[in-house]
Formats: C-alpha cells, structure tokens, sequence
C-alpha cells in the first residue's frame, strides 16, 4: 500500500526528471549532435507531454483522487515505461532501436490501460436513473 501511494507522489516529478534523464544520458553516453538535436526536438517534448498527460488521466479517476494511491495495474504500467525511457537514455547503439520501439509500445499500452481504468470507473460511479414519477404542478 505504501509503494501505491508513494508511486502516485512521483507521477508529476517523474514529467520533468525523465526527460532531463534523457538530456543526461545523452551527455554520458557521449552519442553525438543528431542524437541531441532529436533528444532536445522529439524526446524531451514527447516523454514530458506523455507523462503530464498520462498523470491527468490517472489523477481524473475517482479512485485515485478519493485514496491518493494509484492501482497495482498503474505501478506495473508506468514502470516498466519508466524503464525503458530509461533504457533508451543510455543510448547503446546496439539496443537502442528496440529499447525506443518498446518504450512507444509500453507508452501506448500505458495510454490505453489509463483510458479503460477511466472509463471503466466513470462507468462504475453513473447515478442511476430515477425510477419514480416526478409530478410538476404547474399552477399558480
């Protein structure tokens, strides 16, 4: 329980420290201009609005607002992104095309996981509809 809850603190830092690590990893691995010109255009932008983005969809679940804590299916989901964002800042030549391939992969897994838990509990929390009869009487 405490890892759900200290996993759901770090969703919005995780929007700037990820791309910095890319920045960073870019830096030690020593992978050249083009790779900084795409880190800089592409990556840095990408991961910070797919972070920030997949952080309002988890916060917009009932459930997260009410406990603070984020699902087991969220820790699994964002870390194994979180990974292999991770994973491509180091930027070997020899794994970074499949490492890149699986972070878009793990981040559009993370897109849909976040949609369905969403949708699933706005589903969940729809009033019921009245089965009464109302009466409006009319007269002044």
């Amino acid at each position: 329980m405490a890892l759900r809850r200290i996993f759901s603190r770090w969703l919005w830092p995780a929007a700037f420290v990820l791309p910095l690590w890319l920045l960073i990893g870019w830096g030690i691995s020593d992978a050249g201009g083009w790779a900084f010109l795409w880190v800089l255009f592409v990556a840095l932008p990408s991961v910070f609005v797919a972070q920030a983005g997949f952080t309002l969809l988890n916060r917009a679940r009932p459930s997260v607002r009410r406990t603070g804590m984020v699902s087991w299916l969220d820790v699994a989901g964002f870390g194994v992104w979180h990974v292999l964002t991770i994973v491509v800042g180091l930027f070997s030549e020899a794994w970074f095309g499949l490492s890149l391939t699986l972070a878009i992969l793990a981040a559009v897994g993370v897109l849909w996981l976040q949609i369905r838990q969403l949708w699933r509990e706005a589903a969940l929390t729809r009033p019921a509809p009245p089965t009464g009869v109302i009466v409006i009487d009319e007269r002044r």
